[in-house]
């Protein structure tokens, strides 16, 4: 396959995954029974900034890639477009779809979110772009101060959601479920999106030893 179209297929991927991203996590919102770590924050900075979810997600995005400076980390397209992308995802699929009206409509609502999430999650990474600017500063921390990747994401998924939680974020059982189930979900999803006859290293043999990044994506938006 020609490289040109190679790497235009790969981006399509990105966008596609990128776009499902956005909508994941707006039905987690919209599910209300909790929503993952820095959903919760966005949410709490929607309670005292005058901008929609979309707008506070992309804002909050490009002040966390400021941070990559001190860590020296570099964006790739990947990240770039992570950062735009899914906040306005979001907004269209919230303005689309309603809160349900019932609690089991609200759980199933939430369960389709988490696995949409999953794909999306596999989908956008799978493009070989990178990923998105929360996970780079995790696996800054992880590689400028030495701190063990889990606990560099345990230090600031719970500064996060403390955050949002006093600023009024959605805090429930949705959030436990969504820190534990998101990874294990993502995990066996990843080789089926590196498979593609684009994939990276498809034509130059086995695909590499995925990277720290690949190994934490970016699920906690």
């Amino acid at each position: 396959m020609p490289r040109s179209s190679t790497v235009s297929l790969r981006l399509v991927q990105l966008l596609v995954g990128l776009f499902l991203y956005g909508a994941s996590v707006a039905l987690q919102v919209r599910a209300v029974v909790g929503v993952s770590s820095w959903t919760v924050l966005t949410q709490g900075l929607e309670n005292v900034l005058p901008w929609s979810f979309g707008v506070i997600t992309v804002v909050s995005s490009l002040v966390i890639l400021l941070f990559w400076i001190p860590l020296r980390q570099r964006p790739g397209i990947g990240t770039l477009l992570n950062a735009l992308a899914i906040g306005p995802a979001a907004d269209l699929v919230l303005w689309l779809v309603p809160e349900p009206a019932g609690l089991v409509g609200r759980v199933l609502l939430f369960v389709g979110s988490i696995a949409l999430l999953a794909v999306a999650t596999a989908c956008y990474i799978g493009a070989g772009f990178g990923t998105g600017a929360r996970d780079g500063l995790m696996v800054g921390l992880h590689e400028r101060f030495g701190w063990p990747v889990w606990v560099a994401r345990t230090v600031v998924e719970v500064t996060v959601v403390v955050v949002g939680w006093l600023l009024g974020g959605d805090v429930g059982v949705g959030t436990v479920v969504a820190a534990f189930a998101i990874g294990p979900l993502v995990q066996p999803l990843m080789p089926l999106f590196r498979r593609f006859p684009w994939s990276p290293g498809r034509e130059a043999g086995p695909a590499p030893a995925p990277l720290v990044a690949d190994r934490l994506p970016d699920v906690s938006i």
